[in-house]
């Protein structure tokens, strides 16, 4: 796992939309406060709400560019909708996330707010 995610975070890094994110300002002091543990049950919340579907609401369009961490990592991870997990991650679009696919884009999200604290 952590080898796949490493030819992730490498290939993220060749892209220059995806590696200008940064958590700074507020979003930086919510992951601070709240702790990661915290942040990581939300975003587990956000992806059953707003991706897990098979075809999700305003699929493209669902997940904010600012105002909490997981946004944000989600965009620099491209996990942000169905079509950048199929692009990046190899997750098919037009079918429901399996328990482990959704398990999978947590622990990248995670591993990006873990290089964001340090």
């Amino acid at each position: 796992m952590k080898s796949d995610l490493e030819k992730v975070f490498a290939a993220l890094g060749e892209s220059s939309f995806r590696r200008g994110f940064r958590l700074r300002g507020k979003e930086l002091d919510y992951l601070h406060d709240k702790g990661l543990p915290v942040v990581l049950e939300h975003a587990a919340d956000f992806i059953e709400k707003r991706l897990a579907a098979a075809f999700p609401a305003n699929d493209g369009k669902q997940t904010p560019m600012r105002h909490h961490p997981v946004f944000i990592a989600q965009h620099a991870t491209a996990t942000c909708c169905r079509g950048c997990l199929q692009k990046w991650h190899g997750i098919q679009k037009n079918r429901a996330l399996e328990d482990a696919e959704k398990q999978y884009i947590v622990e990248v999200i995670k591993a990006w707010l873990i290089r964001q604290e340090r």
